[in-house]
C-alpha cells in the first residue's frame, strides 16, 4: 500500500550550488515561519563551520507540509570526505532532488552521491538552479545531466527525468526558464506528483533500520530511520537486531517525527515516515527494530571504512596553556570519547602505550573539522602527520587506499596538471577537452593527495579544480617522496624581531611575523634549500658608537604565510606536529632540542 500523504525526498548538489538556500525558500513557501520572522540565511548550516566553509557536514532531517502532504527533506553533504553520511541518508528517500548550477552544470561530487541515488532506484527531479546569472545556460545543464546519468548506468525510467528551473535566492521556480512565475509552488507540485508516496505494509509486523545516529546529553543514542512497516508506539517491547546478527530485547522509551525544523515528540508513528527513537543503549547504523514475535530481516548497510588516521596528544609545548583552557590528556581523551558515541564515521581508540588517542576518518576535512570543533571549545593539543589505514589482503599483501581524483582545469595549464598528479603517483584514466577545459580523471593513493591541492593550484595559476573520493583498497604503490624543502627551526624561546626576520628572508618562506611568541623546535619558516636550518629569530641589531652604510635602511619584510588546519596537516612531515590552540596553528618538531633530534638522527 501507498502512504500517499508522506514523501520522503533527499537533496543532491555539488559545494556551493544553492542546496541549503533552495531549502530556505522552500520552508518559507510552505508557512514555516511567520510572515515577519527575522530568520537566517541558510538556516539547515546550523554549525558555525558549516556557515564558514559554506559547505554542509552533517545530515540534516527536516519536514514541510503541503496541499496535506508531509514532504520529508533529507540535507545531504556534498563533501566526499562526508560521503558515508550520504550512503546512509539515501536509504530513507524515494526520490531526490538534483540541483545543479545552471552555468556550470553537474560537477564531480554531484557524481558521486548521484552514482549511489541511480543504484538505489530513487526517482531523480532535476532542479536547475541560479537562472538568474549571467552566462546561466538551463538547457545546456539540463543536457550536461542527461549525459552524466547515462554514463553511470540510468534506467529508462530514470532518463525521464522531470526538470524545474529556479533561482533559489530570488525565491521562484518555473516549469521553463522563461515564464513569470516568482514563487516555489511549481517544485511543491513536482515533488508531490513526480517523487513515489513510499511503499509500506501499514498493518505487517514492526521494521525499523538506523540510518544516522544522534546524540543527546539528556536522553543519550537517538536513533534516526524510516519506518518501513507496521507502526512503532513509546513503551513498546521491541526486538534490537545488530548488523551481525546479534539481538537483544529494547523498550522505546520516545517516539519523535520530524516536523518543520525540529522534532516533535508522538505516541506512535506510521510506516513510511522518516521518526526518532530514544531508548535503545547502543544503538548503532544498521541496528534493525523489529516485533519480537515476527521479526523482519533487512540488507545490512555498510558504513565505509576510515581511510586516514592521526593519533591527537596532549599539548608539550612551551608555550602551552596560554591561549586554551583545556590542556589535560585526560580532559582531551574525555572529549574524544564522547566524539566516539555521536559520530559514527570516524574510528576512535586509545593508543596500546596510553600516548595519544588515534582518530581515523575519510580524509583531512573529515578530521580538520574535529579539530577545529575542538579547538573552539577551548582545548589545546597537539597533533601528528595524517597516515593512511593500511590493510592485508587475503594474500598477505599490503593494500592501500586507492581514490579517484578529477580535475578541471584550462587547456593551456592541462600539461602542468597532468605533471603534479603524476608526481603525486596518479596515473590519468581519461583525458577529455573542449574549447576551454580539459577534464581529467586519475587514480592515485590516498597518500599522494596530501598537500595535491595546493600543488595543483600553484601549478595552474589558481584556475583548476581539483575533486577526489575513495574508490578502493588496491595494492601498495611504494614509498613516496616527501616534502623537498627543509624547514627553519627557532634555535630559543622568544619573541622573533623584525631584523633577524629580514636576513631570514632572504632564505625562503617565513611563517612568523614581528612580535610572534616562537619556542626551541618551533618551525617558523620553509628554507629555500633541502634539509632543516637552525635559525635565531631573537637577533637584534649591535648597537656601536660608529655610523654604517645599512643603518637606515627601513626594513620591508613580506607577509608570513599562514596555515589553515587542513594545510597545516598536509605540509609536516613525519617527524614533526601541528600544535592547534584557540588563537594559533603553529608547526614545531617532535623533538624541540636540537641535540636532541642529531641523537634521533644517528641512531
Amino acid at each position: 500500500m501507498k502512504q500517499e500523504n508522506i514523501r520522503n525526498v533527499a537533496i543532491i548538489a555539488h559545494v556551493d550550488h544553492g542546496k541549503t538556500t533552495l531549502v530556505d525558500r522552500l520552508l518559507w513557501a510552505s508557512h514555516v515561519f511567520r510572515e515577519n520572522q527575522q530568520v537566517e540565511e541558510r538556516v539547515l548550516d546550523s554549525n558555525d563551520q558549516e556557515r564558514e566553509r559554506g559547505i554542509t557536514i552533517l545530515s540534516k532531517n527536516i519536514s514541510i507540509t503541503y496541499k496535506d502532504v508531509k514532504i520529508n527533506v533529507i540535507d545531504t553533504p556534498g563533501h566526499a570526505d562526508f560521503g558515508g553520511e550520504v550512503e546512509r541518508v539515501l536509504n530513507m528517500a524515494d526520490g531526490a532532488l538534483l540541483i545543479v548550477d545552471a552555468y556550470e552544470g553537474p560537477k564531480p561530487q554531484t557524481r558521486f552521491v548521484l552514482s549511489h541515488a541511480l543504484e538505489r532506484g530513487l526517482r531523480i527531479v532535476v532542479v536547475v538552479n541560479k537562472i538568474d546569472r549571467p552566462n546561466a545556460d538551463p538547457e545546456g545543464a539540463v543536457d550536461k545531466v542527461f549525459d552524466l546519468m547515462v554514463e553511470l548506468g540510468a534506467s529508462d525510467e530514470q532518463l525521464d527525468f522531470p526538470v524545474v528551473y529556479a533561482s533559489a535566492v530570488n525565491g521562484y521556480a518555473r516549469f521553463a526558464p522563461e515564464d513569470d512565475n516568482m514563487d516555489m509552488v511549481p517544485l511543491l507540485d513536482t515533488i508531490i506528483s513526480e517523487v513515489p508516496a513510499p511503499e509500506v505494509d501499514p498493518d505487517g509486523p514492526l521494521a525499523m533500520q538506523i540510518c544516522t545516529v544522534d546524540h543527546s546529553s539528556y536522553e543519550g543514542r537517538i536513533g534516526v530511520g524510516r519506518l518501513h512497516s507496521g507502526m512503532i508506539h513509546e513503551k513498546e517491547q521491541v526486538l534490537v537486531v545488530k548488523p551481525d546478527g546479534e539481538s537483544r530485547m529494547a523498550q522505546i522509551r520516545k517516539v519523535y517525527t520530524f516536523e518543520n525544523l525540529s522534532k516533535a515528540e508522538v505516541a506512535d508513528a506510521v510506516a513510511g515516515d522518516i521518526v526518532a527513537v530514544i531508548g535503545i543503549e547502543d544503538a548503532d547504523i544498521g541496528d534493525i527494530i523489529t516485533s519480537p514475535e515476527n521479526p523482519v530481516e533487512m540488507e545490512p548497510i555498510a558504513v565505509e571504512e576510515p581511510t586516514m588516521a592521526v593519533v591527537f596528544e596532549a599539548s608539550t609545548s612551551p608555550l602551552v596553556g596560554r591561549e586554551g583552557e583545556i590542556v589535560g590528556g585526560r580532559q582531551l581523551k574525555e572529549r574524544l570519547l564522547r566524539e566516539k558515541e555521536s559520530n559514527i564515521s570516524m574510528r576512535i581508540n586509545e593508543l596500546e602505550d596510553k600516548s595519544g588517542i588515534e582518530v581515523a576518518g575519510r580524509g583531512v576535512l573529515h578530521l580538520s573539522v574535529l579539530m577545529e570543533t575542538m579547538r573552539r571549545e577551548g582545548f589545546e593539543f597537539q597533533v601528528g602527520r595524517p597516515r593512511v589505514v593500511y590493510k592485508t589482503g587475503e594474500d598477505g599483501t599490503k593494500l592501500e587506499p586507492i581514490e579517484e581524483a578529477t580535475v578541471d582545469v584550462p587547456n593551456d595549464y592541462a600539461g602542468k596538471a597532468i605533471e603534479v598528479m603524476g608526481t603525486a603517483g596518479g596515473i590519468m584514466g581519461e583525458m577529455v577537452q573542449d574549447e576551454n577545459m580539459t577534464h581529467l580523471t586519475f587514480t592515485i593513493p590516498s597518500r599522494g593527495t596530501m598537500g595535491l591541492k595546493t600543488r595543483i593550484l600553484n601549478a595552474t595559476h589558481g584556475e583548476a579544480v581539483l575533486f577526489h573520493h575513495f574508490k578502493e583498497y588496491g595494492p601498495y604503490t611504494g614509498e613516496m617522496a616527501g616534502r623537498k624543502n627543509g624547514g627553519m627551526i627557532a634555535m630559543s624561546t622568544g619573541k622573533a624581531v623584525a631584523y633577524a626576520l629580514d636576513t631570514l628572508q632572504e632564505r625562503g618562506r617565513l611563517f612568523v611575523g614581528p612580535g610572534d611568541e616562537c619556542y626551541e623546535g618551533m618551525i617558523v619558516g620553509e628554507s629555500a634549500k633541502e634539509g632543516d636550518m637552525v635559525v635565531n629569530v631573537e637577533k637584534t641589531k649591535n648597537l656601536g658608537n660608529q655610523r654604517s652604510s645599512s643603518a637606515d635602511k627601513a626594513i620591508q619584510l613580506t607577509p608570513p604565510v599562514t596555515f589553515t588546519l587542513e594545510e597545516a596537516l598536509e605540509y609536516i612531515e613525519d617527524d614533526e606536529l601541528v600544535e592547534v590552540t584557540p588563537q594559533s596553528i603553529r608547526l614545531r618538531k617532535r623533538l624541540l632540542s636540537a641535540t636532541d633530534r642529531k641523537k634521533a638522527n644517528k641512531s
